[in-house]
This record gives structure tokens, sequence and C-alpha cells, in this order.
């Protein structure tokens, strides 16, 4: 929630005056519940959709940053609440613990989402490769586009200026 990442999407997006909700899954900062892996945080992005359904009454373009991106689509992808997705840094490759089970986020539910989707992502990315995005990305259905930022990291260090912009830039063409 506090990245820099996270922080520059919020103010990406906050610049078109779209109000703007960061939060902690369960499990994590002063979050109760614990981490499920994907399972229950999906319901923790429907309890923030509903919260800023019945606060502002307004769409909201779904943003989030690699786990995020990944257990956001998958709540936001069919609600009809939400018109546009953003997934900054996708975990294609997702890093796995050496004690824990393989992580993948599969994403076969985008194989019918008509949305205007960005994936965007550091050409240096350990967890999102460019390969594995560009496999991914080309078989989802139109409006899609995938950007990858020269010389980006997973973090985008020295590179958070292009990644704003990107964002910017693609929800006035997509918004």
């Amino acid at each position: 929630m506090h990245t820099k990442v996270v922080f520059h999407t919020m103010k990406a997006l906050n610049s078109f005056g779209f109000p703007v909700l960061r939060f902690n899954f369960r499990g994590v900062g002063l979050s109760r519940g614990e981490h499920e892996r994907g399972r229950g945080e999906a319901d923790d992005v429907r309890a923030a959709l509903d919260w800023l359904e019945n606060e502002f009454h307004l769409p909201v373009v779904f943003a989030g940053f690699s786990f995020g991106s990944a257990v956001g689509l998958r709540a936001c992808a069919h609600d009809p609440r939400v018109p546009a997705l953003i997934a900054v840094g996708f975990p294609a490759a997702p890093f796995q613990g050496p004690d824990e089970e393989p992580r993948t986020y599969e994403v076969g539910f985008l194989r019918d989402c008509v949305k205007p989707k960005l994936f965007i992502s550091g050409d240096r990315d350990p967890y999102g490769p460019k390969d594995k995005l560009e496999a991914l990305v080309a078989q989802l259905p139109e409006p899609k586009k995938l950007v990858l930022i020269e010389g980006g990291d997973h973090f985008f260090e020295g590179r958070l200026r292009e990644m704003r912009e990107t964002i910017e830039a693609w929800v006035k063409q997509a918004i």
C-alpha cells in the first residue's frame, strides 16, 4: 500500500479526479485475518468495491500492483461496476520461497473480458518476464495493451515517471 509504485499509480488516477482507495489485504500491516494466497483476498477487493460504490456511486477503474493486480483482475474482470482494468507489475512468474507451494496466477477468466486492459511492467522485472507477459496478453481479447518500461524493474526504480505517464495516457484514451 505504501510502495512508490502504488503511490504513483494512485496519483495518476487521482489526476483525473477519480477517488482512490488503497488498502492492505487480510493479514498485511494492521489488517485482520490471515493471508490466503489469493483466494480470500479477492473477497477483500470485492469489499473495497462495495465500499467505493456506497461512498461515491461512480464506476471504478481498477489498478493493482503485483499480487494485488493478479487478485484484483480476478475480482473485477466481470464486475459491471469496473469498466477498465490496470495491472502494474503483473506476476507472470511470481516469486516462490523454498518452503512455499508453487504460485501461479492463471488468467483464463480474462479470455472473455472485453473491458479495456492495461498491463504495464518493467522490461527487467524478474516476476514479469517479457515473453510470459506477451504470451499472456496475446491470448486476451481487445481492447488490451502491454507496455514494457525500458530499464524498469519490478518496482520501476528510476522509471516511476514513465510508469505514471503511461497510466495517465492510457486512461485518457480508454475512458
